[in-house]
């Protein structure tokens, strides 16, 4: 029997979500999104789509191999879309779940990623992957996660147009101790390890840094739409550099939720017995942003 995954409302309790996310390291959120936060994001994002096949090469060509000829992807997409930045990036039930699971290991989490995928009619599968391998040099101990992510669809998800494939439970496999390079010479999973993220556009599915998974395959001749967005521990590196693809001018015109989300405030944990990181002029950045003096 194929795998599969648990499946929430919007307004469910966060944490029976979290208690799958513990059990499965993945979930299917149905409806995160209203039907016309769905519409303005594919309006406000349409141009970029369209200009994406006109982009100049990755800086390494394993990221082509990776994401592959037919998928085009439109990066910083909470600097070209407004709605993604307001009502995507910090949609209640997202940063409900990095409360519980990211706030344990630091003062505040931020936006690691937030891309736009659309995986066009021939796009094959990508290689399955773990997101937290980006931090290869960050131990794996004390069950501290560093990330969590989703995918978030803008089309209906189909495994025939490339529903995102993830295999439940493989954040508790022992590789997952292993470096990224030595994981990827185990053992594959086997076919009905695998569950596919089936979901009608507007829902999630939210998964943890250590969740083996990967974009499926697209068979049909429809493209398929979808958002990567991720949050890290606030004293983590980000994959992408949310400082220049929204730079303050832009910044400076978001709520400060999202403000925030984007690193500007300052990482502060004082309370907590530690430092701080991010700062300018001894000020909090988000405090600038305000007063118009950054």
């Amino acid at each position: 029997m194929a795998a599969t995954l648990q499946r929430f409302p919007r307004h469910a309790d966060p944490d029976a979500v979290q208690a799958a996310l513990r059990d499965d390291g993945a979930a299917i959120v149905e409806g995160l999104l209203d039907a016309d936060v769905v519409a303005r994001v594919n309006d406000e994002v349409e141009a970029a789509v369209a200009a994406a096949g006109a982009q100049p090469p990755m800086f390494n060509p394993v990221l082509e191999a990776f994401h592959g000829g037919q998928t085009r992807q439109v990066a910083g997409v909470a600097g070209i879309s407004r709605t993604f930045a307001t009502d995507v990036m910090c949609a209640p039930l997202l940063l409900a779940l990095a409360d519980r699971v990211l706030l344990p290991a630091c003062a505040r989490y931020q936006l690691n990623i937030g891309h736009l995928l659309q995986r066009g009619p021939g796009a094959e599968d990508q290689w399955l992957h773990r997101d937290e391998a980006v931090w290869s040099d960050v131990p794996r101990t004390g069950g501290v996660e560093l990330q969590l992510a989703s995918v978030i669809a803008f089309v209906d998800f189909t495994r025939d147009n490339g529903a995102t494939r993830l295999v439940p439970g493989s954040h508790r496999w022992p590789d997952r101790a292993l470096s990224p390079a030595e994981q990827m010479v185990q053992q594959p999973p086997s076919a009905d390890a695998i569950a596919y993220a089936e979901m009608p556009a507007g829902s999630a599915v939210v998964y943890t840094g250590g969740v083996i998974h990967a974009g499926g395959a697209n068979t049909t001749t429809i493209p398929r739409r979808g958002a990567h967005l991720s949050y890290c521990l606030g004293w983590l590196r980000t994959e992408e550099n949310n400082y220049l693809a929204v730079p303050p001018a832009k910044a400076a015109t978001l709520p400060r939720q999202a403000q925030e989300l984007l690193g500007y405030a300052v990482y502060d944990a004082i309370p907590r017995g530690g430092g701080y990181l991010g700062m300018v002029r001894l000020q909090d950045p988000v405090d600038l942003l305000a007063r118009g003096t950054l």
